[in-house]
């Protein structure tokens, strides 16, 4: 009987005293970014992973869960949007899904081109030739100072920042100001979906100060969540609009605009998983009701550099 040895092992902090550790077979690379560590790592449960300053971002096995559920929920209550905006999404799979949609134009605004480079030569299948497409433009440069200077309005806003790490190239986008600015570039009945980190009950703090923080600028603000196995947690994000309810579209009606736009055959989210992510248990609706913190730009919610550790 053959066996797998697992000689080395990805320690990953959850916070503190918890970890999720993965059995790597190699690191394919290791490169220092002017930002950011940037590491392609391949594992034996979720083949190839991105990995940014420790941070598990995404993996060839299961990222088609995450990117599926950022994008289609804004851009079904859209309602046939034909502008998005979309600022990170470095490996090119979030741009991968909006460009599903029948849309004229997606900006897509990364301020680390090394990573996208890294992304291209190491996990191209992810964007899956979406930096190719003609509809693409690609910015290379901050998410903020493009959206403040930017006189353009967008039916979708999509931010697939990394976390507001200590020091880190997102720590000034999840604030008030920010959002502030994202509500001016929106077209009316345009949407904001931003990922939202972890909706775990050992870790849901930055979750909830985004919500309430969003709470302030948007008429209409409505937390959602996934469960991505690579991050072993049920992920948050938050939704903003000026239109309608995404709690209200049905299972039907979701599965009709899916199918209007040819995306009836999506891997993970349909309208009975739109049903299901846009429930949320009492413990998280309590902790989102609760909140009372709203993060601003003199008082961000920065997160501690988590330590990374391989083993044998």
């Amino acid at each position: 009987m053959s066996r797998v040895h697992n000689w080395q092992w990805f320690l990953e902090l959850v916070v503190p005293n918890e970890y999720h550790v993965h059995g790597i077979k190699r690191s394919l690379v290791v490169r220092e970014t002017q930002y950011q560590v940037a590491e392609i790592l391949e594992s034996y449960q979720y083949g190839k992973m991105l990995v940014l300053d420790g941070e598990s971002q995404s993996s060839e096995r299961d990222e088609y869960i995450y990117h599926e559920v950022l994008v289609h929920p804004a851009m079904i209550l859209a309602d046939n949007p034909k502008k998005v905006l979309l600022l990170g999404g470095g490996e090119g799979a979030t741009l991968r899904e909006i460009l599903r949609h029948p849309v004229e134009r997606a900006v897509m605004v990364d301020i680390d081109e090394e990573v996208i480079e890294l992304c291209k030569e190491y996990l191209p299948h992810l964007a899956n030739g979406s930096f190719n497409d003609p509809r693409a433009e690609l910015v290379i440069g901050d998410a903020r100072a493009y959206v403040e200077n930017s006189k353009e309005k967008f039916d979708v806003i999509i931010s697939d920042l990394t976390e507001p790490l200590e020091e880190g190239p997102a720590s000034i986008l999840f604030t008030k100001e920010f959002y502030g600015s994202i509500k001016e570039h929106l077209n009316e009945g345009g949407v904001f979906v931003t990922q939202a980190l972890s909706v775990s009950i050992i870790n849901n703090k930055a979750h909830t100060a985004i919500h309430n923080t969003l709470k302030q600028v948007f008429p209409l603000v409505r937390s959602y969540h996934a469960y991505i196995p690579m991050y072993d947690s049920d992920w948050g994000f938050v939704m903003a609009t000026f239109g309608r309810d995404p709690v209200e579209l049905s299972e039907e009606e979701v599965n009709r605009r899916l199918e209007k736009v040819g995306l009836s055959n999506l891997k993970y989210y349909d309208g009975e998983t739109h049903k299901y992510i846009f429930s949320l248990p009492k413990d998280l609706r309590n902790a989102i009701a609760n909140e009372t913190t709203i993060i601003e730009d003199n008082k961000p919610f920065l997160i501690p550099r988590r330590e990374k550790f391989f083993g044998a």
